[in-house]
Formats: C-alpha cells, structure tokens, sequence
C-alpha cells in the first residue's frame, strides 16, 4: 500500500456522482489505514466558503471573467489554508472539484479566456497526482439532478448547452493530459463506479510506489 500522501481530484460536470464518489474514496483510503483530508471546491476553508456562497446562490449576476478569479480567490485561499498543511502533514487529500472545473465551467461553459485560466492555475501551484473525471450521459445526470430534489445552485439552474460545453471541456481536459487524469464512465450504481474508481487509482498510484 502506497504511503506517501498523494493529492486525489475527482472532476465532471452536474449529476456525475463526484461528491458521493469522494467520500466512498476517503472511506476506503481511511479504511486502509491512511490518513485522510476529504474537501471540496469551491470550498475547503473559511475565506474559500464564504466565497462559494457568493459564486453559488445567484444573488449577484457575475462578469464570467470575474467569476473566474473569485473561483481562484477561493482555491489560492484553499490550497494555503487547507491543502498544502495537510499534504505537508503526510495526509492524502482527496478533492470534489479543482482547476479543471473552473477551466470546463468558465472556459468552455462560458467563454472566458482558456489562457487566462491555463495562467492562474499555474500560479497556484499545485498539480494533482491523479485526477478521476467522471463521465455521465445526459439523462442519468438528469435523472440523478431529479432525484436530489431541494435547493439548486445557479450552475445547476443553466441551460442543457452550457453543461454539453462543461461535458466536452471535461472530455478534452482528460484527452489533453492523459498522464494525470482519467476518464471514467460514471452511468452506472454508486458501487460498480466506485470499484471503477479505486481500479484507475491504483493503476495510477501503484502500491508501494515512490514520491513523484
């Protein structure tokens, strides 16, 4: 079993099942005895939620280019306060959302400058060593979005053209850098895509493997 502490992203876009899938992998990574950070984006430390209330319930009608920024506010905060102690304290940190959504989201979803995008997430820093995007067909994310009922936040509420453009910027994001991410259909139970999961984790972090 691989100990030293990796930094684990799940990615995709609307109903793809990433927040449960995260916690089912903290789970079994904490089951095997592993120190575990479970956290999300936008999110993950004081500043980073106040600033997803702002970006997520729709009161202000945000520019996308400053939309961008305050979802990199949240994560330069994230990555400080939260991210680099714990990986610096040997934990694995395990991550609902980072760079690539804001790339798929503002990027291809609403047009803002990729450069610009490509640019910041370089400034922050910090590179997951493996990232799991998780594919899912347009009903069964629609289905799943039903299902949850309750509040929607102002991404989920945006037309079917702006989430087939996240869909394909997710799509391209895992085609661009192969060696980081991988693409994984996500239609079926939670189980059979956790199994799936945990496969391409440990295709990718081997147990036993050395730091990067």
């Amino acid at each position: 079993m691989p100990q030293t502490p990796r930094f684990i992203t799940l990615e995709g876009g609307e109903g793809a099942g990433k927040s449960t899938q995260a916690r089912l992998l903290a789970a079994a990574l904490t089951d095997l005895g592993l120190p575990v950070l479970l956290t999300r984006e936008p999110g993950g430390a004081p500043g980073s939620e106040a600033l997803r209330a702002l970006l997520l319930s729709g009161r202000i009608a945000w520019s996308a280019p400053a939309e961008a920024l305050l979802h990199f506010a949240a994560r330069a905060e994230h990555v400080e306060k939260t991210i680099r102690p714990a990986l610096a304290a040997e934990s694995w940190v395990v991550c609902d959302r980072f760079a690539d959504s804001t790339m798929a989201y503002q990027g291809y979803g609403q047009g803002v400058d990729r450069a610009m995008i490509a640019t910041l997430t370089a400034l922050i820093g910090l590179v997951p060593d493996v990232t799991l995007v998780l594919d899912v067909s347009d009903p069964v994310a629609s289905a799943r979005l039903r299902r949850r009922g309750g509040m929607t936040d102002r991404y989920e509420k945006l037309d079917g053209a702006f989430h087939a453009r996240v869909n394909a910027g997710f799509r391209a994001i895992a085609r661009a850098d192969p060696a980081r991410c991988v693409l994984l259909p996500a239609d079926g139970g939670e189980a059979e895509v956790h199994a799936a999961v945990m496969r391409a984790l440990w295709e990718r972090v081997p147990p036993g493997a050395p730091a990067p």
